[in-house]
């Protein structure tokens, strides 16, 4: 992994230490809404021990996506698996394995935090106790407040506290640091890595927070026309590509890169050959977001 991704102290750990089978493997997910595609024909693997942070314009379908990996959408056409089973047909056992957080909350609200964290114990035979009490101490989560009159910070926090106890293998949060301000979502990415990772927990994450994603070397895959576009590590996906800049001809013939994307005297391209650049180009570093703006 870059070290320069890793700013805040946080580095992930590598998928190639975790070599079994995939937690997730959707083949040819095909989703509509009326006449309003959505997936279309949608292939994706996420293996034990890959960090996904999910990458798409608004209304590109990243909730869908992630309500039908989990098996609460049901697909017009293609499958979904989860740890070898059918997501919509998961039995008790490989249920246990998954923590979810969706975009809206879906709390008691007329619990408090104990009695809420107390109901979900029971459903979890793996629940580890004296991490939900750190967590709620640490990210400051009344536990005697009704929910509903908690702030959406607390109530987001609460989430993934719940999220978490039972330490699952596969892990889905759809917007998951959106009502977290900046001190809480560095805070929580660090669990992710201190406390989740180094089991091979497989976490898939949605965001439209860009600077989120570069505190941490991980992959990052593009949703874009209801397939995944790309998916790769995102400190590699920032050191080989580049933004060329110059004249039309020049870009038109320069030979041997991979473009991403084309713009009026701009190319965002992948693995070129800097050196061999024609005079008159000039490469540039790409950020994040020129990929999300090539890539969505």
């Amino acid at each position: 992994m870059n070290s320069s991704a890793s700013s805040a102290g946080l580095v992930l750990s590598s998928a190639a230490a975790w070599p079994c089978a995939p937690r997730v493997e959707i083949q040819g997910l095909t989703l509509a809404y009326g006449r309003q595609q959505v997936l279309q024909g949608l292939q994706w693997r996420l293996d034990p021990g890959q960090v996904i942070g999910l990458l798409g314009r608004n209304g590109a379908g990243k909730t869908t996506l992630l309500e039908a990996l989990l098996g609460l959408r049901d697909a017009s056409a293609g499958s979904v698996h989860l740890f070898g089973q059918p997501a919509t047909r998961l039995d008790d056992a490989a249920r246990a394995r998954i923590g979810y957080v969706p975009q809206q909350s879906d709390l008691f609200e007329e619990l408090r935090a104990d009695e809420l964290l107390a109901y979900f114990r029971s459903f979890y035979p793996r629940w580890n106790a004296a991490k939900v009490q750190g967590l709620l101490e640490r990210w400051a989560v009344p536990r005697d407040m009704p929910i509903g009159r908690m702030s959406s910070g607390q109530q987001q926090r609460l989430s993934l506290i719940r999220a978490l106890a039972h330490e699952p293998e596969l892990l889905v949060l759809d917007e998951p640091m959106a009502s977290l301000d900046p001190l809480a979502r560095r805070d929580f990415l660090r669990e992710l890595v201190e406390r989740v990772l180094d089991r091979g927990t497989t976490v898939v994450f949605s965001t439209h927070i860009l600077s989120d994603l570069e505190r941490v070397a991980f992959n990052v895959a593009f949703l874009r026309e209801g397939r995944i576009a790309l998916q790769a590590p995102l400190d590699e996906l920032l050191d080989e590509t580049r933004l060329l800049i110059g004249p039309e001809v020049l870009l038109n013939a320069q030979p041997g890169v991979e473009v991403l994307s084309r713009r009026s005297g701009h190319w965002l391209v992948r693995r070129v050959d800097e050196a061999a650049l024609a005079p008159g180009l000039v490469a540039q570093r790409a950020s994040l977001e020129d990929l999300f703006e090539a890539l969505t």
